[in-house]
Order: structure tokens, then C-alpha cells, then sequence
């Protein structure tokens, strides 16, 4: 408990405040209601939305492990797309008023002899968008985030040495024994005076 209680303490914080969030879309979406085609689309855009806010609240410290969030593609075909054809099926089959297809999906569920079942999960159409939302954000898992690789330094071309040259001991000890041979003393005032009377002109 000691080990963990931080870490299911702010766990605990933030489901709490997604099942809050969530709640708030449910009664928006009572608000809205579902007396017309339009109305109905945009109800069951928010509960599925408050679906899909309860699956991201287990992704919240995924950055902090370092980690990242991508599209499962065995979950999302597996799981999720049969989801969508049946949901989406069952809910445009219920909806309000003659809307989109709905005469289409009716026809079809008589004809292979599920329209009592349709009709009959369609009274809890609420239920079926917020599990859409729901699976929807299950389809999403972490994984750990692709390493940065760095590129190796480029080591001149193929054959070459490292090293020194073969002659550069020899140059170096030219260069310091130039550097300490003696300079050439200075002319003394005497020596001087001498090589300027001689090569003073005669009058």
C-alpha cells in the first residue's frame, strides 16, 4: 500500500473525474433528446463520446511511462468493426421518423428474421452508443515509443587511418628544433660604429 497508494490515489482521482465528464454528457444528451433524426444523431454522439472518455481515462499516464498510444489493428478488426456493423445497424434501424436507410435495414432484418431482436436491443439504444464509444477507445493501447538512433560519425573513407602519417614524428622534430635554435645576437654599438665608418665615403 505504501508502494502504490500515490499511484492508485491519482488513478483513483482521474477515473473519478472521467466518470464525472462522462455523467455530464449523459445529461446533455437527455437535454437534446431524441424526438427527431437529427436530435436522435446527436445524442448518440455524446453518449459515445462519454464511452470513449471513460476507455482514454486508463491511457491518462501513458506519456509519463513512456509510452505511446496507437490503433491495435487485431483489436480494431477483431473487435471493433463487428461492433460498429451491429450498433450502427441496430441504431439506424431505430431511429426516429423515416431517416437514412432505415427503410433498407428494416427490410432487411424481416428478411433474414431478426427485426423483433433489432427492434427490441434498439430500446436501449443508449446503451449501444456509449459501448461503441466505449470500444472505440479499448481498440487503443500503449506501447513503448521507438528509440531515437543515432547516426554513427563518419569515419573518412574506406582504407584510411586514423592515425598520424608515417613522416609526422620526423616533421615534428624539425619544427621544435627550429623553434629552439638560438636567434642571431644583436649587433654590439661598437661593431656598429666600426661597419658605418667604413662604408663612410672619403672626402
Amino acid at each position: 500500500m505504501r508502494r502504490y497508494g500515490l499511484y492508485d490515489a491519482s488513478r483513483g482521482l482521474t477515473l473519478a473525474l472521467a466518470a464525472a465528464l462522462a455523467g455530464l454528457g449523459l445529461w446533455a444528451a437527455t437535454q437534446v433528446g431524441v424526438q427527431t433524426t437529427g436530435r436522435f444523431w446527436i445524442s448518440m454522439a455524446i453518449v459515445a463520446g462519454a464511452g470513449l472518455l471513460i476507455a482514454l481515462a486508463g491511457h491518462v499516464g501513458t506519456w509519463t511511462k513512456g509510452l505511446r498510444l496507437r490503433v491495435s489493428p487485431g483489436t480494431f478488426v477483431l473487435a471493433f468493426l463487428p461492433v460498429l456493423v451491429c450498433v450502427g445497424w441496430i441504431l439506424i434501424a431505430n431511429q426516429p421518423g423515416n431517416g437514412w436507410q432505415e427503410g433498407r435495414l428494416d427490410s432487411w432484418s424481416n428478411s433474414i428474421g431478426i427485426l423483433g431482436v433489432v427492434h427490441s436491443i434498439g430500446l436501449w439504444h443508449g446503451v449501444l452508443a456509449f459501448a461503441f464509444g466505449l470500444m472505440l477507445g479499448l481498440s487503443l493501447d500503449g506501447v513503448p515509443a521507438p528509440e531515437i538512433e543515432e547516426a554513427p560519425a563518419y569515419a573518412g573513407p574506406a582504407g584510411a587511418t586514423t592515425g598520424p602519417p608515417a613522416d609526422e614524428p620526423v616533421a615534428a622534430e624539425r619544427r621544435y628544433n627550429r623553434r629552439r635554435a638560438p636567434a642571431t645576437p644583436p649587433a654590439t654599438p661598437t661593431e656598429e660604429t666600426a661597419q658605418t665608418r667604413t662604408r663612410t665615403p672619403s672626402h
